[in-house]
């Protein structure tokens, strides 16, 4: 059964159109990698899908409700997460703030437990430190010992590793990753693949959409892939079809390089 459900989907800035009439569909617990060249529509599709964006045209509908209209804190409480290409970690805070920032949705605590009723309040914030370390800890198992340390001293891999760790803080059903092997060099990216397939038996049910650059992590992580060019869906199906497609093939490389 699907769990998102795009059919249509069209979003315009004046007179440009971002994405055109796309259609696009994630089962629950699949992996799902989206390829395309800069400006092809990718992120334009995760901002839509977000809320950050509202669409001109179209429907999406996330575990059979439409998000139409939806506000992004509303869409995020229904269960869809996400990551930046850029990160938006804040380098001043410690890796288990920035983690604990994205369980705000679901605290069961508020203000007034605050002064009335801190024991409850103490045994949430233990409850939620207790999972920031376990969610480190898939990705690195030393990573939970630097979790009180400033997030902007650490490599720019664990600074990955914990902007994803606070996107899977929500227990989301959709994680949405925006160019996870951004900045880091080959060995840097082959250990995020590695931790992405630890997250993905650790999480079964977790459904993920990826968007990169790197065919290596593509490849490596979904066993389906969609690409876009000007906004359009131009190919979709397993990884070798569609790095074969011409259309593709001429997106990334050109009309007469494609041919030849």
């Amino acid at each position: 059964m699907s769990l998102l459900e795009v059919k249509g989907l069209t979003v315009s800035f004046g007179g440009l159109v971002a994405l055109d009439a796309v259609d696009v569909g994630v089962d629950a617990g699949e992996t799902l990698g989206v390829i395309g060249p800069n400006g092809s529509g990718k992120t334009t599709l995760f901002n839509a899908l977000t809320g950050l964006y509202a669409a001109a045209a179209g429907e999406i509908r996330f575990a059979g409700r439409e998000l139409a209209g939806l506000e992004a804190h509303a869409i995020a409480r229904l269960g869809i997460a996400r990551t930046f290409q850029s990160s938006r970690l804040c380098l001043a805070l410690s890796a288990f703030d920035n983690i604990l920032i994205g369980m705000q949705a679901g605290r069961r605590t508020g203000l007034l437990d605050s002064v009335f009723r801190r024991g409850k309040l103490l045994a949430e914030m233990g409850e939620a430190l207790e999972r920031a370390s376990h969610l480190l800890a898939l990705f690195n198992r030393d990573l939970p010992a630097r979790g009180f340390e400033r997030v902007g001293q650490l490599p720019q891999i664990d600074r990955r590793r914990v902007e994803i760790c606070r996107a899977l803080a929500s227990r989301p059903k959709l994680l949405l990753l925006d160019e996870p092997s951004a900045g880091m060099n080959p060995e840097e990216t082959a250990e995020l693949m590695r931790d992405l397939q630890i997250v993905r038996e650790e999480m079964p049910g977790l459904s993920v959409i990826v968007i990169e650059h790197d065919m290596f992590v593509i490849e490596g992580v979904s066993r389906r892939v969609v690409a876009f060019n000007y906004g359009r869906k131009i190919a979709e199906g397993p990884f070798a079809a569609v790095a074969a497609h011409p259309e593709v093939r001429e997106a990334y490389l050109g009309r007469e390089t494609a041919r030849a």
